[in-house]
């Protein structure tokens, strides 16, 4: 099934890289942000809305389908394409994340993690190879290997710790993965989640021990945007961009902030994803081209007919005014929240859209400090 997934370079600007990430059910134009549909659907917005806004490849994740309603279920439905109507790419996380920051955590060894549900107390065991099986059932195109993500505060010894197990359960991910690779199942493409923190030996050492283990179709980079600073950040994924192939495409795990996005496309990742824009909306808060993030509750929007982005084409900023999403907003009405989640999520899928023009035609340094300046300031000025 190695032929069904492949990935072509095709514009570079320094170590920003314009690409297309091929699948069982389409290819992926990069860098690309992924909305996320965490229950097996992006909360509020339809299939034909997303398709309509702009997006190709949706996110579902591990931990909570198994829960609820259940991966044999999914699997008896047909999978999660036509489970959640989505036609297109879709990737699964591996649940790691949410069992370390959702569950109560009863046990972690080396067999894997022992949790309680936080829907009714129930207690499961997640281990490397019981976390394939689910997103074999699942059957979403990208599956990420299951590993333990310390906190960004996490002192050396932990982040060490976590790392080593990480690694023994990449390990152990593979072979499952290697051992169930048969005709009836799913063609999928299976990702590492490189850990080690803000740790650049450890960063280091985990990207080199990965890629010793099997060549995988893409690199997952995990344990960031989670509490450490924006600069150690930026620093772990400069040191990334030198560890990682050219020829896979790196995908940042949980970043989606329309400038944390600018900063990591200029730093080699390609694929990302976030819940911030559908959060942020169901509080009220938009983003824009020219004013940044603006809570759209404020009484100076109370007459204003402008969209709510000028330069933005999507189906929100077309059809309504801020005046009337302001009324919605502050009458509870739901329709806000939807529509202000299909502002931002086309503000970030166009975003990189725009980035990956700018790569192809070589304007992107420019442009992309340009765009950042702007955004900054009408930060500050809030």
């Amino acid at each position: 099934m190695a032929s069904d997934f492949s990935f072509i370079v095709d514009g570079r600007v320094d170590h920003a890289r314009a690409g297309v990430f091929s699948t069982p059910h389409g290819s992926i134009e990069t860098p690309a942000f992924m909305p996320v549909g965490t229950l097996a659907n992006v909360k509020m917005l339809t299939p034909e809305e997303l398709r309509d806004l702009g997006a190709r490849m949706v996110l579902a994740n591990t931990y909570h389908l198994y829960l609820r309603p259940g991966a044999e279920v999914v699997r008896e439905l047909g999978g999660l394409h036509a489970f959640m109507r989505w036609p297109g790419p879709i990737l699964t996380d591996s649940g790691g994340f949410q069992v370390f920051s959702l569950s109560r955590i009863n046990r972690i060894h080396d067999d894997g993690v022992v949790f309680q549900s936080h829907i009714d107390g129930s207690r499961h065991h997640f281990t490397p190879e019981s976390v394939i099986d689910v997103q074999r059932a699942l059957g979403a195109d990208v599956i990420m290997a299951f590993d333990e993500c310390p906190p960004g505060d996490a002192d050396r010894a932990s982040v060490a710790r976590a790392n080593r197990r990480t690694l023994a359960w990449l390990e152990r991910c593979a072979r499952r993965f290697r051992a169930t690779n048969t005709e009836q199942a799913p063609a999928q493409a299976l990702f590492p989640v490189l850990q080690g923190g803000v740790f650049q030996d450890l960063r280091r050492a985990c990207a080199v021990d990965a890629r010793g283990i099997a060549d995988w179709h893409g690199f997952g980079i995990g344990g960031l945007s989670v509490g450490e600073n924006k600069e150690d950040m930026w620093r772990i994924l400069e040191l990334l961009d030198g560890e990682l192939p050219d020829s896979r495409p790196r995908y940042l795990m949980g970043v989606g902030y329309p400038d944390d996005l600018l900063e990591a496309i200029a730093r080699g990742c390609d694929l990302f994803d976030c819940v911030a824009p559908t959060r942020n909306a169901r509080h009220g808060t938009a983003w824009t081209s020219r004013e940044g993030q603006v809570n759209m509750k404020g009484a100076r929007f109370r007459t204003d007919t402008d969209p709510l982005d000028p330069a933005c084409t999507c189906y929100t900023c077309r059809r309504f005014d801020r005046a009337y999403l302001r009324h919605l907003l502050v009458a509870g009405e739901g329709l806000a929240q939807r529509l202000i989640s299909i502002h931002n999520l086309s503000f970030l899928v166009q975003l990189a859209s725009e980035a990956r023009r700018r790569i192809i035609d070589g304007s992107f340094p420019m442009w992309r400090a340009e765009w950042l300046l702007r955004y900054r300031r009408a930060r500050a000025k809030r």
